[in-house]
């Protein structure tokens, strides 16, 4: 018996091989899966989306922009909190053009929050790898709370509780960090305080 196979009989063998894979893999699979998320898991399917009064007021995944001094401001992006440019700056602790970006951002916090250099949080200085990381460090919300309550006429104590309720814990008690979801914090303050100016 002759097993033996030419070039052409190879290639097209390799070719039905590979159309089939595409159809079962690209196609098939996807869609399947993508189907199944759906199904099981329909609010992270759908990005995670926050609704108010029937209205997407953003993701619980994705940072938004805050300005004012009615709303916590979120870490720097060097994506400007875009998801379809999601990227770092990349650049080296040593680049000058990162440490300009990294002081004018100091004197600006020392001013708004009225705390010295040595008191600014880390991550409201350092981009995150994503450049749109939703979450800040308790710390980073921490010295926040005197200038939001001021907009707000509210007092510190009523902001420390909105904090705290919104101060989300390790996965599991292991992994990541504690954090505070800047979105899910400034929705509670328009809330509980509509602010007098807008973000």
């Amino acid at each position: 018996m002759n097993f033996s196979l030419s070039f052409s009989q190879q290639f097209f063998i390799g070719l039905r091989f590979c159309l089939v894979m595409l159809v079962l893999c690209g196609i098939l699979y996807s869609a399947s899966i993508t189907k199944l998320g759906e199904l099981l898991f329909s609010y992270q399917a759908q990005g995670s989306l926050l609704e108010h009064k029937g209205e997407a007021r953003g993701s619980l995944l994705v940072a938004q922009t805050f300005s004012g001094d009615g709303y916590f401001h979120g870490r720097p992006s060097a994506a400007n909190n875009d998801p379809m440019a999601t990227a770092g700056s990349n650049l080296a602790p040593s680049n000058l053009v990162l440490r300009e970006r990294a002081l004018a951002d100091s004197a600006t916090i020392k001013t708004r929050e009225q705390i010295t250099a040595t008191q600014i949080p880390v991550d409201l200085i350092s981009a995150s790898g994503s450049g749109v990381d939703p979450h800040i460090s308790p710390a980073a919300a921490q010295v926040q709370i005197a200038r939001v309550a001021r907009a707000r006429n509210i007092s510190e104590t009523e902001v420390m509780q909105l904090v705290a309720n919104n101060t989300e814990q390790k996965q599991w008690g292991i992994f990541g960090q504690v954090r505070v979801n800047v979105l899910l914090l400034n929705l509670a303050l328009d809330q509980l305080a509509p602010p007098r100016t807008n973000h």
